[in-house]
């Protein structure tokens, strides 16, 4: 069942999602040749907890980190190691915290050092994917037309595979609530959009296949091909006026803005 968030709700929900956004900026920073995933990790769990929240993901299912931190042709739930980063490398960082009785969670790839030609389109490519999927995620309009968004935007791109098995998700006083958010789909498909579900929404993109394998760690999974993935991903309200995305500093107003969609309006929710 799909669990609508009151404005009150969904206001702790932004608290949440802010510290997620501030936390992923903050390491967004410290990427570089000679860090390492678990440096990262150990800095996104020290500001998690200063900031009287929790890590959603350690010990969620049994996984070990605060960061997801997926390098190269790993696509998600990488897990944090003492492999340096090294010049032309992506990694991708994802994370969640659980405050106040409510999750926020988002994700971003970042390149490392200078990147090639072809790492900088596909992070250019997945970012946007993500964003013209939040710019369907409108009241009224049904899941489908979400996930129709993003295939669009990904297929008009080139050839790009769209990683199968893993979606997007609703979210609230848990981590994954229905709905399932698909990445690819059809329009008028699936679950009413109204004001008050939140969603994760999160397109996971590759440089050729879209097959995945799991590591013997039971966690990371990679590309069957060897071909380099990108992630991004933000916690997003449904309200009256439009999506209004909680990881986002602004809301999402200046990028929505672009794309010709407002901003949700708290007050709306």
């Amino acid at each position: 069942m799909i669990v609508c968030k009151s404005p009150a709700e969904i206001e702790k929900m932004r608290a949440a999602s802010a510290l997620v956004a501030e936390v992923l900026g903050e390491l967004a920073t410290m990427v570089a040749p000679g860090v390492t995933s678990l440096d990262l990790d150990a800095a996104a769990e020290r500001m998690v907890r200063d900031a009287g929240a929790e890590p959603a993901f350690k010990g969620y299912r049994g996984y070990p980190n605060t960061l997801c931190a997926s390098v190269n042709e790993q696509v998600i739930h990488g897990i944090p190691s003492s492999r340096p980063l090294v010049e032309g490398d992506i990694i991708s960082l994802d994370m969640g915290v659980k405050m106040d009785g409510f999750y926020g969670d988002s994700a971003i790839t970042v390149p490392v050092g200078r990147v090639s030609e072809q790492a900088r389109l596909l992070l250019r490519v997945t970012e946007e994917s993500l964003w013209r999927g939040i710019a369907a995620a409108l009241s009224g309009g049904k899941v489908g037309n979400v996930s129709h968004a993003i295939e669009a935007f990904v297929r008009s791109q080139g050839q790009y595979g769209i990683t199968e098995g893993f979606t997007g998700h609703g979210i609230g006083r848990e981590m994954h609530e229905p709905p399932t958010v698909p990445n690819a789909g059809r329009r008028g498909r699936g679950p009413k959009l109204v004001p008050g579900v939140v969603i994760a929404i999160e397109p996971m993109i590759t440089l050729g296949t879209a097959a995945t394998d799991l590591l013997e760690d039971d966690w990371t999974a990679v590309t069957t091909d060897g071909s380099w993935a990108a992630h991004f991903e933000h916690t997003v309200a449904i309200t009256a006026r439009g999506p209004w995305v909680l990881t986002a500093r602004d809301g999402g107003a200046a990028k929505l803005a672009e794309l010709g969609v407002p901003c949700g309006d708290p007050s709306l929710a």
